[in-house]
């Protein structure tokens, strides 16, 4: 039997979990199809869900159609929530894109199908609520033919629409040939000699769709269950079954971690190789990638330095719930026990890929405000339980003012964290006003270095560094000027990993991204003890050396090359009526917006532009009067701008302050001695 592993997407609002709903009823999963509004689906188990009736946090469900079984997954639509939507993308063997046939092509549409196409995810794409006031067919294909994709071909047409008796009549039109026979000159030519088959069009589609080169299209409703079975046909026949080598080595991938009733953690994981058997034991997480917090002062720390555990039990998807077996070959989605260090992300056995972000990472920051004589440590370790499930959501802890700093990608998020801390911990919070998340970027090259029993180095250690910018998007690269074999390997490690971490608060206290960090001195004292003792630190070099010393040789270099605070700005595009435009214009330059394009088209404009992220939900608040009700926006973050002169926030720092020497000696004393 095969296995498709499938993702539902789309705007909020739009139907997916009503979608979800109809297909596992269609498929006889369940009796009885829940509603959103009532609060009764399968796939929205968190309370929050059922009360606002939106998707937060990805599910899986499973369901038989014919030979192939479905591991179908159900994603949220706010954009606050797509850290929940990158991490499914990529255990996807095709998805369903969900529009509304009254609304038609929204924001969110256009950011998911663009990663789609990115990923050569092969979509098809259904347009839902052909039955309700509003719904249209021409005006819909055509904005998802110009806003999303070109390569759309339509499976049929849709009557009734807006009504109760909406229906849907499959079958392909001129137009899918048209598609087709430009993606394929045999096929073309077989058209311009007439010997073209209903079957060979047919086999073109089938070929061109799971190579995502083309995008049927669908439309029905998943209320009255319309156009519903020619999707399940699409399904079976367009999309591509899992596939994978049961007998090769395993590997596999986790998209999701939560945490069951006794508090152990639960890994779902798609595997793409070999069997995963109960009590086997695995590596998992990055290669190279260390996990133990002591092995920087381990010398033989090479390699790989992942974790590893023993699977103690398995759940395997099967007709619509989780099923326990002893064994997940590939191509299936499994829920595993066991893996305690677990994290979002890491790979199973032998790494496939690289795990990387498709979304932009969170632009925005609050502090979380403990209430009601909510205990601080208590807060803390709830929010870790939290970032586990959501590693987007990035903790920083000020140990000096007791503060927790927690990143969002919008408003929403708030009320989801403050709601579920409610629920599931019963600890009540508040927040501060939301902040954007800068970025400091190197404007030159800066060096520094200390030496060991010199000056006021009070580290057995010698460090020197240079900085040096790297373009946008390159990331830290840490390389080495001295020979690897002058000291012990682990002491290399112990530099590059303070490195990294140093540089995720700048002169300004803001992380700074892309750079190339070189090591250009070392030295060390080697092992030594007093005649008949054993090891004497005071005599010998250690890790606690070269991770105290590399935060003052890094930050002198950085004071050195000099760092300029950037700030995230999104890009935006409004629709809205062109007589708005008058009222419109001036919020936006008040809001530091930046129109870039404006296009008039009859009664209605669109602009496009820049604005920092920190003004985005202020004018989301503001559209509306500015526009009747009738503005659309549309944002994505973008790049980062230096922020205006004399206006660059200060982000307060946490930890320990390498900016200040005198204090940061102290307080690394005082800590040691802790």
């Amino acid at each position: 039997m095969h296995s498709l592993n499938l993702g539902i997407l789309a705007h909020v609002d739009a139907g997916k979990t009503s979608l979800t709903e109809r297909l596992l009823h269609t498929a006889g999963v369940i009796d009885e199809i829940g509603s959103v509004d009532a609060g009764n689906t399968q796939t929205d188990s968190l309370a929050l869900e059922r009360q606002r009736g939106i998707t937060i946090k990805s599910a899986v469900v499973s369901f038989a159609l014919d030979d192939v079984t479905v591991n179908l997954i159900d994603t949220p639509g706010h954009p606050d929530f797509i850290a929940e939507v990158e991490r499914v993308l990529g255990v996807l063997d095709g998805a369903v894109l969900v529009v509304s046939a009254v609304e038609g092509v929204q924001p969110q549409t256009r950011v998911l199908m663009r990663t789609l196409q990115r990923l050569r995810i092969p979509t098809l794409v259904f347009v839902n609520k052909i039955d309700r006031r509003g719904a249209r067919y021409d005006a819909v294909l055509r904005a998802v033919s110009e806003r999303l994709t070109a390569s759309v071909v339509p499976m049929g047409t849709a009557r009734a629409l807006g009504t109760r008796a909406a229906r849907f009549l499959p079958g392909l039109g001129p137009s899918a040939l048209d598609v087709l026979t430009d993606l394929d000159e045999d096929l073309l030519a077989e058209y311009v000699d007439g010997t073209v088959s209903s079957a060979r069009l047919r086999t073109a589609l089938v070929d061109r769709t799971r190579q995502a080169l083309v995008h049927p299209v669908y439309f029905g409703s998943a209320v009255t269950g319309a156009g519903v079975d020619a999707l399940i046909a699409g399904i079976k026949e367009l999309l591509p079954a899992a596939c994978g080598d049961p007998d090769g080595p395993v590997s596999g991938t986790v998209f999701k971690v939560e945490r069951g009733p006794a508090g152990e953690k639960v890994a779902y994981a798609r595997m793409f190789s070999g069997t995963l058997r109960t009590r086997d034991r695995i590596r998992f997480g990055a290669a190279g990638e260390p996990r133990a917090s002591g092995a920087a002062d381990d010398a033989d720390a090479q390699g790989d330095t992942r974790a590893e555990g023993r699977i103690t039990a398995i759940s395997v998807f099967d007709q619509g719930a989780d099923v326990r077996g002893d064994t997940v070959p590939a191509g299936r989605i499994a829920k595993l026990w066991g893996l305690t260090d677990i994290r979002i992300g890491d790979a199973l056995g032998e790494p496939r890929k690289a795990y990387g972000h498709f979304f932009a990472p969170p632009t925005l920051e609050t502090v979380v405000v403990p209430a009601g004589g909510t205990d601080r440590r208590a807060l803390h370790r709830a929010l870790t339980r939290l970032a586990e499930q959501d590693p987007l959501i990035d903790l920083r802890h000020d140990e000096v003012r007791q503060e927790i700093f927690v990143s969002l990608y919008g408003e929403v998020q708030k009320e989801v964290i403050q709601a579920t801390l409610a629920d599931e911990f019963g600890l009540d919070v508040t927040f501060r006003e939301t902040t954007p998340l800068c970025v400091e970027r190197l404007v030159g090259s800066g060096a520094a270095v200390e030496f060991k029993k010199r000056d006021a180095n009070p580290f057995l250690a010698t460090v020197g560094l240079r900085v040096d910018p790297t373009p946008t998007g390159s990331g830290v690269d840490f390389r080495l000027e001295v020979e690897l074999g002058s000291m012990p390997y682990a002491f290399f490690k112990a530099v590059e990993d303070t490195v990294r971490e140093t540089l995720g608060q700048g002169l300004h206290g803001w992380q700074v991204p892309d750079c190339t960090v070189t090591m250009t001195h070392s030295g060390y004292a080697p092992r030594q003890s007093h005649a008949h003792q054993g090891f004497d630190k005071s005599m010998s070099s250690t890790g606690y050396d070269f991770r105290g010393l590399t935060p003052l040789v890094l930050i002198e270099a950085l004071r050195r090359a000099g760092t300029e605070v950037r700030e995230p700005m999104h890009r935006f595009r409004i629709e809205a009526p062109t007589d708005t435009l008058a009222a419109l214009l001036p919020v936006l330059t008040r809001l530091r917006a930046v129109p870039r394009t404006t296009e008039t088209r009859g009664a209605s404009c669109a602009l496009e532009g820049s604005v920092p992220a920190a003004h985005v939900h202020e004018l989301e608040q503001q559209l509306p009067g500015l526009t009747r009700g009738e503005g659309e926006l549309e944002s994505a973050f973008d790049h980062y701008a230096p922020a205006p002169r004399g206006t660059a926030p200060e982000r307060r720092r946490t930890g320990l302050n390498p900016l200040n020497r005198k204090e940061y000696l102290l307080n690394l004393t005082r800590r040691v001695a802790g």
